[in-house]
């Protein structure tokens, strides 16, 4: 029997909570302040300090970000920024296990089978170990371990995974089982099988007690009564709507937002899952006392509620480039269609080259002609130039694992039917999130330098200033020195102590990068700090830069863009007006490339180079990559 196997893990990286705030005007009291309890203070409401307009006029026909995207031609510069991604929607690989030819299930030296079966099985605990989650394909030539197995084969690999499983602090659960023709995928047939190779789905997950929980971030988008936090309500907390606003008012945060029935602002819910896949969330579920199952999870779901009413774009932007979502899910009405701000809200997600999946809502109460338009329109948008995905309905838990599998690659866009109100594909729905993979490798870049970006602050009696975000590199413990910047009043960075760390609401020795937290501050006053800083580490000689270069696409725009040309940046946590000084044109139109400098009109900001960032202006719409910001 000769033996081996190609071997291919798809692993999937470990993160911490996404911790968010955004101030927002918005009609009615109290609608600047966030639930920032799930971090474990307190808070006072902020003041607001945003200064530029959340104007959002009215759009013209033709002139949205989705209009910008598919209007696109293959040739125009605008396409091809949108095609070099240089980032995070790579395909993950696993890249530790050595290639090996496969099995062909004939008989032979049981004893060299067994051998390299151990060997596979001690590479897949070690990237367990490493990432905290991975999803195999036993029995592919593509796959993990021995191709082209027997029924005994596949049962003696299973056995072997459940024995090491243990041990090694992890849970195996086998999603599917099938028998495959093995002519089918071009291999000769095995005797010994039949002509047909036995193969498994399996899911591994290092249990809660083996450290912190997987984390992946879904921004929740859409057009405004579409039903996004319906959808939140069900899910985070396993109940049905009752079609008159009940889920939804489990989630919302204010009491405005339950009068209209609107989100103004960004909330934060979590989906817990246990090492077997099994969600955690109950009806008891409430967001004061969510750490008593975060503290059970090993995998928790980060649903970001943004805002559907064009009133509060602003926020919903801010949403989707400062909290680094991993994927978006857009909610479509069923009885709607994609109209409105559901197409901008797709449009700045693509941009961001943010992989998107969709749920079509409220099935149960719509025709089936009405339905049938309203997939054929989302179908005719997805294949369009700009966009280049791939619609794929899912029906069954086949399709699921097929989509979860492949959803980092960013080509595939997966389709949902779901009633909030029946339940209807909601269990698909579940078994998605529970496998939907990390796309960031945040295991790589905890040995980096520190980089921490605040996206809010608060002030905590007893405690002083706390500043909260996202983790991107590095490693912070209580006590570090870092540096804070860039200062509200000269632009620098200033030396600041820790005093101690929050994590989901429980204080924590250490925050690693993919994690969010809650940083208390030695001796800050609340007013030295603002929502868009950074904490560095010293080795990084960070600077703020009031300019910067970048490439830039025009995706809208009525008239030509020149010189002095000003719009709004969000960049990550940045957002703020900036002008244009220089370009290597004298004109810019729409689809058109080119490379710019902004200089920001209010502050200098901290920025890296190769992040992607949009820039809106009345009905302008627009996209690019920053080069490198300029030192003056």
């Amino acid at each position: 029997m000769s033996h081996g196997h190609h071997s291919k893990v798809h692993a999937l990286s470990s993160a911490g909570q996404r911790h968010s705030w955004v101030g927002e005007v918005a009609p009615g009291p109290g609608s600047d302040s966030e639930d920032n309890g799930s971090e474990g203070y307190e808070e006072e409401p902020p003041v607001q300090s945003d200064t530029e307009s959340d104007t959002y006029e009215e759009e013209e026909p033709g002139s949205g970000w989705v209009e910008g995207l598919t209007s696109l031609k293959e040739g125009e510069g605008a396409t091809a920024l949108l095609d070099s991604n240089q980032q995070a929607s790579a395909r993950l690989k696993a890249g530790s296990l050595a290639p090996q030819s496969s099995v062909t299930g004939n008989g032979g030296a049981d004893s060299v089978f067994e051998d390299q079966l151990q060997h596979d099985v001690q590479q897949l605990m070690a990237e367990v170990a490493t990432v905290g989650e991975a999803v195999v394909e036993v029995g592919l030539p593509d796959g993990w371990g021995p191709a082209g197995l027997t029924r005994p084969q596949l049962q003696r690999v299973l056995e072997v995974l459940h024995a090491a499983a243990g041990p090694a602090g992890c849970d195996v659960e086998v999603l599917r089982q099938r028998s495959v023709a093995s002519h089918s995928l071009g291999n000769a047939p095995a005797k010994s099988s039949g002509g047909l190779w036995h193969v498994a789905d399996v899911a591994m997950r290092r249990r809660a007690e083996g450290g912190p929980p997987l984390e992946v971030r879904v921004a929740i988008i859409g057009n405004v009564d579409s039903g996004k936090s319906t959808v939140v309500g069900v899910l985070t907390r396993s109940l049905l709507d009752d079609g008159r606003g009940l889920a939804r008012s489990k989630v919302f945060k204010h009491e405005h937002e339950g009068a209209t029935g609107r989100t103004s602002s960004i909330g934060q819910h979590n989906l817990c899952l246990d090492s077997h896949g099994k969600i955690l969330n109950d009806a008891m579920f409430r967001a004061n006392s969510s750490a008593e199952y975060v503290a059970r999870a090993s995998k928790v779901i980060t649903l970001v509620d943004l805002a559907g009413h064009e009133r509060y774009f602003k926020t919903t932007a801010y949403g989707l480039t400062g909290h680094l979502p991993d994927y978006a899910c857009l909610i479509v009405g069923a009885n709607a269609g994609v109209v409105g701000m559901c197409k901008e809200h797709l449009g700045v997600a693509l941009a961001l080259k943010v992989p998107v999946f969709f749920m079509v809502t409220k099935v149960d109460i719509c025709p089936e002609h009405v339905l049938k338009h309203t997939l054929e329109s989302l179908q005719t948008i997805l294949k369009k130039p700009g966009v280049k995905k791939r619609p794929f309905m899912v029906r069954t838990r086949d399709d699921v694992l097929t989509c979860a599998r492949h959803m980092h690659s960013d080509a595939l866009a997966p389709i949902f039917l779901t009633s909030s109100v029946t339940g209807q594909g909601l269990e698909l729905v579940r078994l998605f999130y529970s496998l939907l993979p990390q796309r960031q490798k945040w295991h790589e870049r905890i040995p980096d330098p520190v980089s921490f970006l605040v996206d809010e602050v608060f002030s905590v009696p007893g405690v002083g200033t706390v500043v909260a975000g996202t983790l991107k590199a590095g490693t912070i413990l209580p006590n570090s020195v870092l540096l804070l910047g860039p200062d509200v009043g000269n632009g620098k960075f200033n030396q600041v102590g820790i005093k101690s760390i929050h994590y989901k609401r429980l204080p924590v020795n250490k925050v690693v990068a993919g994690q969010t937290a809650a940083l208390a501050l030695k001796k800050v006053k609340r007013g030295a700090v603002r929502k868009g800083m950074v904490l560095l580490d010293e080795r990084l000689k960070p600077a703020a830069a009031w300019e910067f270069d970048a490439e830039i696409a025009i995706l809208t725009h009525s008239t030509t863009i020149a010189p002095k040309y000003q719009a709004v940046i969000h960049c990550e946590i940045v957002r703020q007006a900036a002008r244009v000084v220089a370009m290597d044109r004298e004109r810019l139109r729409s689809g058109d490339r080119a490379h710019v400098r902004f200089r920001f009109l209010q502050r200098p900001e901290y920025l890296t180079p190769q992040t992607r960032f949009v820039f809106r202006e009345g009905r302008t719409k627009g996209i690019g990559m920053i080069v490198g910001p300029v030192r003056e």
